[in-house]
């Protein structure tokens, strides 16, 4: 069989590996009880504009975090990492509307200064602010347009310049059912145009040369042509 011979597979949403998130929020009432800060586990989430800033998360109306989100316009992303993982997955399978996740977790809901009602995850590495801008209804999920109106991060992924690190992080994916962290760094966007001295400072080592330049540097004067 060659390497890539294709067949069908079936529609589905196989787009991967997606960034799973936590998405935290709340209801207006604080003496509510469903009204108490929640947190849903999320793939299907992206950006989706520039400027302003604008993200996308997609949610089942049946999901308790659906009526939060609508009933208050506003949201936390949360990204996950390697310790988040376990606690990840489970606000994926629990509902809000049953038990308080933030204690199931052992997590600590930080109310959010930039928002009216929405927690954040203190435990998550950076967590991202989201006013509602548009829902839109495509069938099993409904699609909440946001825009980001704040991000904080924890201080030990800045750099000396203070640039964010996120490789520092241990994020984790979600691929086809499964969590992964991610692994070896590649390159960043443009390496493979990088001046040699960009590349060395970007990623740590220096750049080698490509197959075709070392044949010509080891047989400079044969007189074949490349």
């Amino acid at each position: 069989m060659a390497k890539h011979e294709k067949t069908d597979v079936g529609i589905s949403t196989i787009l991967n590996p997606v960034p799973v998130v936590m998405i935290s929020s709340a209801g207006k009432d604080p003496e509510d009880p469903s009204s108490r800060p929640n947190i849903v586990t999320v793939a299907w989430a992206g950006t989706i504009n520039s400027e302003p800033p604008m993200v996308s998360v997609s949610i089942r109306k049946s999901r308790h975090s659906h009526k939060l989100i609508t009933e208050t316009g506003e949201f936390v992303i949360n990204l996950v990492n390697k310790a988040l993982a376990k606690n990840c997955d489970y606000c994926g399978v629990r509902s809000g509307k049953d038990e308080d996740k933030f204690l199931s977790c052992g997590l600590k809901a930080v109310k959010a200064d930039c928002l009216d009602y929405a927690y954040y995850i203190e435990e998550s590495p950076v967590n991202i602010f989201c006013k509602v801008r548009e829902i839109k209804e495509l069938g099993s999920h409904d699609m909440f347009i946001a825009e980001i109106v704040g991000v904080k991060a924890d201080k030990y992924l800045l750099d000396d310049e203070g640039r964010l690190c996120l490789d520092k992080a241990k994020m984790v994916a979600y691929n086809h059912g499964e969590y992964f962290i991610l692994g070896e760094k590649l390159g960043f966007f443009g390496y493979s145009v990088a001046s040699d001295e960009v590349f060395e400072k970007r990623m740590g080592y220096k750049k080698e040369h490509d197959k075709y330049k070392r044949i010509r540097e080891a047989e400079p004067k044969k007189g074949k042509k490349y």
